[in-house]
């Protein structure tokens, strides 16, 4: 059994057309299918003990946030959308995989009444009743769906999908989550950086020598004039904590539930986010010309929403729609670089958990089996790996065209395994490859600050820089200049990459006089 959570499938394209390739298998198609064990290469003894059955053959299910299926506008009427779903460029979930779905087809909304909100194929027109948070919906249905999966007769194994929007803005939470986190920022984020570093080191979670970044170059010093009101900023750092534990405590109540159905052991267990923290502001009032102004409105009593972050309101109602903004992220991606949208790593590194008691703790020598057998490992992998590794785990032919690669050994003790092919990313003109030790990555903005870090390490000017991601993870020392033939040659495998995968140039449609390319330059949205 797989409980994936936060993992997005790949595949959109050919070339940027906003939903999936119709070519391109989704992990649910993929593990749906019966395949022979015959038919399937089976790598591992190990995980033949754990699954003596014939492959794929799935239950498929998924709650949460779909966003792979094509544009859903947040002020979109029920009768658009479900007049649009399912259509060529609006695939769903259950057109591509999944037995059954409820959640929302559109990006980041209100977590009191979600746009978009679908159950199965039919929207949900019905007013969300008083009491509704959408993260405790997403947890509770993911508890019925898998009590339904475990009390079915034919036993099918299940892999269910749990893509939560938490937390992503708006900073919506309960007041009584957001009243326990209050106090806990006035510190300010400077020294919530130092306090994370020093216990990440402390913890042995990241070796030493990895230093801690500088604070952004866009942040201004919490004790500068630039910060007006830190009572507010405590309390908009205040509800994102809450939003992530009313995220954390409803995957509890997912894990009793697996330990209920007796289905826990032997459950597969993978938990990332798709992404760094997000610099993105929110321009005040929906201020009319930015894209903010279509999260307006009103809520279920008839108020005004009031979109933007406003010191003069209390984030976390219904009536406000608020982020936390480039310095509460610049914290939250401590110790690295930039954020989502970026391919420093303060934009793509995540940390990934596997959790597999069936076949990943160790008998001790009195018999019993031994939780604590946890490790941590710094290569690097990417999403595709994990549908590799769930086609291993569930003894499914790892497509032909599919370049991610199985990390099963490595969850079974092979401590040595490491990636063997390097990987490329592209994001909105921002790029990057890892080989190895050895990153070179591209940062694509118009506009930086002028001030240089204290000390003077990194520099503004734009081009390649290179990193030994072994000793530099936090990407503070540019090699550029020193390993002049590594850069070339990674930027010629970029620029094969870029030339087989259709990567066109950015910006995609010239930018208008006088316009910037806002892209890059979330912090002003």
């Amino acid at each position: 059994r797989i409980f994936a959570g936060q993992v997005y499938d790949a595949g959109v394209g050919p070339q940027y057309q906003g939903y999936l390739r119709k070519e391109i298998d989704t992990i649910a198609e993929l593990l749906k299918r019966k395949y022979n064990h015959s038919s399937v290469h089976k790598s591992t003894t190990q995980r033949k003990q754990v699954n003596e059955r014939d492959g794929g053959e799935y239950a498929t299910l998924m709650v949460g946030k779909w966003h792979v299926g094509g544009e859903y506008p947040p002020d979109a009427t029920f009768e658009w959308i479900q007049n649009t779903m399912g259509d060529e460029t609006h695939p769903t979930p259950t057109q591509r995989g999944f037995d059954d779905f409820f959640g929302t087809l559109g990006g980041g909304g209100s977590y009191y009444q979600p746009p978009s909100l679908v159950r199965g194929n039919e929207v949900v027109r019905e007013q969300t009743p008083e009491g509704f948070y959408y993260t405790d919906a997403i947890n509770d249905e993911a508890c019925s769906f898998i009590k339904r999966v475990s009390n079915e007769s034919n036993s099918k194994p299940f892999f269910i999908y749990v893509s939560h929007c938490a937390p992503h803005w708006p900073l919506h939470a309960p007041k009584s989550d957001i009243d326990k986190y209050k106090g806990t920022y006035i510190q300010g984020w400077d020294e919530l950086r130092k306090q994370r570093h020093a216990r990440l080191v402390e913890e042995k979670i990241i070796p030493p020598e990895w230093e801690c970044s500088h604070r952004d170059e866009f942040v201004p010093p919490w004790n500068s004039d630039n910060v007006i009101n830190r009572e507010w900023e405590d309390s908009r750092m205040a509800t994102y904590a809450a939003q992530i534990t009313i995220m954390d405590r409803g995957i509890g109540r997912i894990i009793d539930t697996l330990h209920e159905t007796k289905m826990y052991d032997n459950t597969v267990i993978f938990f990332l986010s798709d992404n760094g923290g997000c610099a993105e502001h929110l321009k005040e009032n929906g201020e009319e010309g930015h894209w903010p102004e279509f999260y307006g409105g009103k809520t279920r009593d008839g108020i005004e929403i009031q979109v933007g972050n406003r010191d003069d309101l209390e984030p976390g109602g219904e009536e406000t729609f608020m982020s936390y903004d480039i310095s509460w992220a610049n914290a939250s991606n401590t110790p690295f670089r930039l954020f989502k949208s970026w391919v420093h790593e303060g934009g793509i590194s995540t940390p990934l958990i596997v959790h597999w008691p069936a076949a990943m703790s160790r008998d001790s020598d009195s018999g019993n089996q031994e939780e604590n057998t946890s490790m941590i490992c710094h290569s690097p992998w990417i999403i595709m790996d994990i549908v590799a590794t769930c086609c291993e785990l569930a003894d499914v032919p790892i497509p032909s065209h599919l370049e991610g690669e199985s990390f099963l050994p490595l969850l079974l003790g092979d401590t040595t395994l490491i990636r063997k092919r390097p990987i490329f990313w592209e994001h909105q003109g921002n790029r990057a490859v890892r080989d190895g030790k050895w990153k070179l990555v591209y940062r694509r903005c118009e506009e930086r600050a002028t001030n240089k870090s204290e000390d003077g390490v990194g520099n503004n000017t734009l081009g390649w820089e290179l990193y030994n991601m072994e000793n530099d993870r936090t990407e503070m020392y540019d090699l550029s200049n020193q390993h002049k033939d590594v850069v070339a040659r990674l930027a010629h495998m970029w620029d094969e990459w870029a030339e087989r995968c259709l990567v066109k140039p950015w910006p995609l449609r010239p930018i208008p006089v006088g316009e910037k390319d806002w892209s890059n330059l979330p912090w002003m949205w």
